[in-house]
């Protein structure tokens, strides 16, 4: 039985991920083993950052919001809350929006809000 040798396979394989490392600093990107747990946890961070990305935005749009409101003398909670009950249906993206780009049209919307909640 003759032997079955797999250099161009593994060649293949390594290119492959070396590839990948393109933009890692020196052994991260040239050392096969190195490249390869290098890219192993920046695929991880990558994996998880996508869905942190949502909740920190989520997260500025609502600094953003209540920031807005708050110069309207309401807070947040009470802000939201008064839009639902208002049946204004508004995703905090464009609440954000809103508030810093179109201050007049926010202003219509906490009073609106205003009116269907008892703002202390």
């Amino acid at each position: 039985m003759s032997r079955i040798k797999s250099g161009t396979v593994t060649r293949r394989r390594h290119n492959k991920i070396l590839k990948l490392t393109k933009g890692f600093h020196g052994g991260r990107r040239r050392l096969f083993r190195t490249a390869t747990e290098a890219l192993q946890r920046a695929m991880n961070y990558a994996f998880r950052d996508r869905r942190q990305r949502k909740r920190d935005f989520r997260k500025l749009w609502n600094i953003r919001i209540n920031a807005a409101a708050r110069e309207h003398n309401i807070s947040y909670s009470k802000f939201i809350h008064g839009l639902k009950l208002s049946g204004i249906d508004i995703n905090r993206k464009i609440l954000a929006h809103l508030a810093l780009e179109e201050p007049e049209t926010f202003s219509k919307l906490v009073q609106m809000a205003k009116e269907k909640v008892v703002v202390s």
